[in-house]
């Protein structure tokens, strides 16, 4: 952190006393002896349950209810005042006592209150005659749970339904005092407020501030669930996503967590949830904080005009405790609608979360952590002085030398031999750490200037602002872009956009011809030469299908390094902007500042998902929706990482293959597990086997994904099994028993719909169940003991020799693993049986000429796959090796792929030196070349030089192909 003189996980002892305070020394004047009761009671820091014994004790000594809550609230703030300063206790046990105090004196004065005006009126019930509730809901500090010692209570009023209450009897058989609903919790809200805020001979218990309720001061005081939820839709102002972000109930206890009645007050919940959170990344959200924060500096700055010593505010100056605080709930509102794992109202905590999933650094997360922990000690030592709700130093020498010394501040220090005093350590500490934040601060909001004009680029982007159709703005562009933009602006689609967003698109297209040619590529290129006049083209057209999604076009606004990384991006292929026109939300990775370390890592991002889960679930939002949505967004970032890192030319071809057959993998497994879990909340008929239960159940993989060779877009050839060893119908059952097949067949469809569906935020992959056990004809979902027998040949149904061919790039990828170990002895036994070799051979040859007559491939031309001396020569010649020799040879049992299972083979003496090592890396050779061209869309079918390049490779297959099916075989099938 670099504090010279504190620090904040471990300060100095502190060297005052708590009665510098002119606070503490009237409460122990004014309450002396109930002062000296309660630290015989309770001595340390007051607890929820301590406060309330203390309101009991004061209440059984005569005081009334007001005065009984004015009284404890001085003897608890008198407590935390001498714990705090002379023994330096923790922030959050001090801001846990002062929510707790708030939540303890409110539960008291909300029932006092319902109490008085049911005796007037009745109680309040709704149309199906249950009592109505009033939630007192806590915003900022207190629904955060961190609550200054002398703060104000922001407090919102709602009452869950509509009404009237039941009257009373007049005395003559008839009832009195019937009112509404609304109008008996106004009375009820009226009496809190006095008795909580009114000011006394004993004090006050808490200021209360109404003016976050919706329409501020103008609106009434209290409102039910269904007005807020109206005025959310209707009027509610971004700024107010910010304040709600914090709230929770606070009174009655019966409503909170693990309350009686807690599960009717979730309805609040599912109200404030989706104003604060929206299920895009929003961006748009920037331009309201950042003028709300506008307003609340030049406030500040208005205030300290003239009076220098206002301008030492550690709440709301520049580099104080508010600007911590928006820039947590700034990330919080822009993410936490899709990842709810964020979601928390606490800023230490947030600050955490928002670290662990890399939208800060851990570094700036520790920092302002500490900055925060500072300030915050700061501005309670303030407030322990006079009880005023203050976050101003005091200019008193003698205040400001008692603040740093309960801080443990004055001792010399080497580093800084001219500060020796505690009230100049503590303004030197002050400076170092408002600087700190103001900077992480300012930069969260800058504007995101351009970078300056250079030769060849955007002559005068700089300029007044113009829309992305004036010709004035496309006179300023360079050929070809500018004739681009003129295209991409005379369409219908950009015509129709409001004149903000005319001017948004030119700004955007400005800077980004501005980073092309003033890029580092292109410092000494020419316009013609430079990379950047592709990126900006394919720019253009990448823009075309999101013109009316702001999200996306207000985060390349607010971040110039993400405009950057993806300019980068598209001038290095063709097929990253196909792919970010179907999925724009992953450019958000591009913010990622450790999208090029490492690889992928399955753990890592299975523990991710798991979390965003738990954080639906806390929600409350944990339905299918949200998850399909979850699972698709996360494997679409990790695609999207790997493709940024193999176009940048930081993973080879194989690597990129093994990371996106992991992701598969993950993916799969996490689907298994939540689609289970759904199955068993409202399962079908025919899948009440599941319930209570946990699958035995597994992927097995074939083809790309069981050999490790996934590219980007292939789809999943799988087969599912089930151990019937585990799952057994239960005997003499009668027909309507729930039987596993059953159960697993619905399980089946139901991860087929879950990978599948095509939702809001894309689809995951095409499933291929067609190498399952007879087919397309077969089951869905096969036992392993059918399976077992299928694949060793026992009965009259059995595999054909290419499902053993298959077989051989098979594996478990998913699901249970006891069927990983099962499956495998299987797998390993049906490849390493003794075969005939010749049959053997004409049998490959055979299905080998069936998919060649499949595909065709113009004359003078060659398919990188298909045709003769391709990958797939490659393919079927290493499965021949492995089925033919590997119950001689059980090194080639092992699923390692291609080239590893060549040199086996080479090593093992099956094939001549160097024909196994030549073609590996001719089969590596063909792999990158088809990759390649699949990320430039370019054809596979190569001609000319292309052609003529890759004959070598070709050649070396063809010598394989010879060598391991004899000349005649090999003739056969040319």
């Amino acid at each position: 952190m670099g504090f010279t003189f504190f620090n904040p996980i471990d300060p100095a002892p502190s060297r005052a006393k708590a009665d510098h305070a002119r606070f503490v020394q009237r409460i122990r004047r004014r309450y002396a002896e109930e002062r000296e009761a309660f630290a015989q009671h309770a001595p340390g820091t007051p607890t929820e349950s301590t406060i309330a014994e203390l309101i009991d004790h004061l209440l059984e000594q005569g005081r009334a209810l007001p005065s009984a809550l004015r009284v404890a609230r001085q003897l608890v703030l008198e407590r935390l005042a001498c714990v705090d300063v002379e023994q330096s206790c923790e922030l959050a046990d001090v801001t846990m006592a002062m929510t707790e105090l708030a939540q303890v004196t409110l539960e008291r004065a909300l029932a006092s209150a319902q109490e008085e005006f049911d005796g007037i009126h009745g109680a309040p019930l709704n149309e199906h005659g249950q009592r109505i509730d009033l939630w007192v809901i806590g915003m900022g500090k207190l629904g955060g749970r961190e609550l200054n010692v002398s703060s104000d209570i922001d407090l919102i009023y709602v009452y869950e339904d509509d009404g009237h209450t039941t009257g009373i009897d007049d005395g003559r058989g008839g009832l009195q005092g019937q009112i509404s609903a609304h109008e008996y919790f106004s009375n009820v809200v009226k009496r809190i407020f006095s008795l909580i805020g009114d000011t006394t001979e004993d004090g006050f218990v808490f200021r209360v501030d109404l003016a976050l309720r919706p329409n501020g001061n103008s609106g009434p005081p209290v409102v039910s669930l269904a007005m807020l939820e109206e005025y959310f839709l209707v009027q509610g102002r971004e700024w107010e996503r910010f304040a709600w972000l914090k709230s929770r109930i606070v009174a009655p206890r019966a409503c909170m967590p693990r309350g009686a009645r807690h599960a009717r007050s979730l309805a609040l919940r599912d109200v404030v949830i989706p104003f604060v959170f929206r299920r895009y990344l929003d961006y748009g959200i920037f331009e309201g904080l950042r003028q709300l924060h506008r307003k609340i500096r030049d406030e500040a700055n208005r205030r300290a005009a003239g009076r220098p010593e206002r301008a030492n505010d550690v709440k709301l100056s520049r580099g104080g405790i508010r600007e911590i605080e928006f820039t947590v709930q700034l990330l919080q509102v822009v993410r936490g609608g899709q990842f709810p794992e964020i979601r928390t109202r606490s800023t230490l905590k947030a600050l955490k979360r928002l670290a662990a999933r890399g939208l800060i650094s851990d570094s700036t997360a520790d920092k302002l952590a500490q900055s925060y922990t500072f300030l915050r000690h700061v501005e309670h030592r303030i407030q322990y002085l006079d009880d005023q709700q203050t976050h101003l130093l005091p200019t008193d020498d003698a205040d400001l030398a008692w603040i740093a010394a309960s801080l443990g501040l004055g001792k010399p220090s080497e580093d800084r031999p001219g500060c020796d005093s505690g009230t100049c350590q503590l303004l030197d500490i002050l400076c170092h750490v408002r600087e700190l934040v103001a900077t992480e601060f300012d930069a969260l909001l800058h504007e995101g200037n351009a970078p300056s004009s250079k030769p060849g680029g955007c002559r005068s982007c700089g300029g007044p602002p113009l829309p992305v159709d004036s010709e004035e703005f496309i006179a300023k562009l360079p050929e070809p872009i500018a004739a681009h933009v003129r295209t991409f602006a005379a369409q219908p689609r950009v015509n129709l956009l409001s004149d903000t967003a005319k001017l948004r698109l030119a700004k955007l297209i400005g800077r980004a011809t501005l980073l092309a040619y003033t890029s580092e590529d292109c410092t000494e290129a020419t316009p013609q030469d430079c990379l950047g006049q592709d990126a900006v083209l394919r720019f253009i057209d990448w823009l075309t299908p999101l013109l009316r999604r702001d999200s996306y076009l207000s985060l390349l606004a607010e971040r110039p390094e993400v405009l950057k990384r993806l300019l980068r991006l598209l001038g290095l292929a063709k097929w990253p902007m196909r792919y970010l026109m179907l999925h724009p939300g992953v450019i958000d990775e591009l913010a990622d500042p450790r999208l090029m370390e490492g690889r992928f890592d399955p753990i890592a991002y299975q523990q991710d998902l798991q979390d965003r889960h738990r954080g639906w679930e806390r929600a409350g939002q944990a339905d299918e929706e949200a998850l399909l949505d979850t699972l698709r967004r996360a494997h679409h970032a990790e695609i999207f990482r790997t493709l940024v890192r193999d176009v940048e030319k930081l993973l080879t071809v194989e690597q990129v293959a093994d990371d996106l057959s992991a992701l598969a993998d993950a993916t799969l497994d996490i689907t298994l597990k939540w689609a289970w879990g759904h199955l068993q909340q409202r399962p079908p008929k025919q899948a009440r086997y599941a319930v209570g239960r946990e699958p035995h159940f597994a992927v097995i993989a074939y083809g790309k994904l069981g050999g490790k060779e996934l590219g980007y877009g292939s789809d999943l050839d799988v087969v599912f099994l089930f151990d019937d060893s585990q799952d057994r119908p239960e005997p003499n059952a009668d027909p309507d028993t729930p039987d596993p097949i059953d159960a697993y067949l619905v399980f089946a469809r139901k991860v087929i719909n879950w990978l599948t569906l095509r939702t809001s935020a894309g689809e995951l992959f095409d499933i291929d169940t067609a190498l399952r056990p007879n087919g397309n004809a077969g089951l869905l979902v096969t036992s392993f003991h059918s399976f077992d027998d299928y694949q060793r040949q026992r009965g009259s149904n059995t595999a054909w020799t290419w499902e053993h061919q298959a077989l051989s790039r098979a594996r478990w990828c998913a699901g249970d693993p006891a069927l990983a170990a099962q499956f495998e002895t299987t797998r390993r036994a049906i490849l390493s049986s003794i075969r005939d070799k010749q049959a053997l051979a004409e049998e490959v040859l055979a299905m080998r000429e069936r998919m060649r007559a499949a595909q065709t491939c113009p004359p003078g031309k060659f398919d990188i796959k298909h045709s003769t001396g391709g990958m797939i020569d490659v393919e079927f010649a290493v499965q021949y090796l492995v089925l033919a020799h590997s119950h001689a040879h059980p090194g080639l049992l092992d699923n390692v792929g291609n080239i590893a299972l060549l040199l086996r083979a080479e090593q093992a003496g099956l094939l001549p030196l160097g024909i196994g090592e030549k073609a590996g890396q001719a089969y590596r050779e063909l792999r990158r070349v088809q990759h390649r061209a699949r990320l430039d869309e370019s054809p596979v079918q190569l001609a000319g030089d292309a052609k003529d390049a890759i004959e070598p490779h070709r050649a070396a297959v063809l010598r394989l192909w010879d060598t391991v099916f004899d000349s005649n075989a090999s003739a056969a099938s040319a």
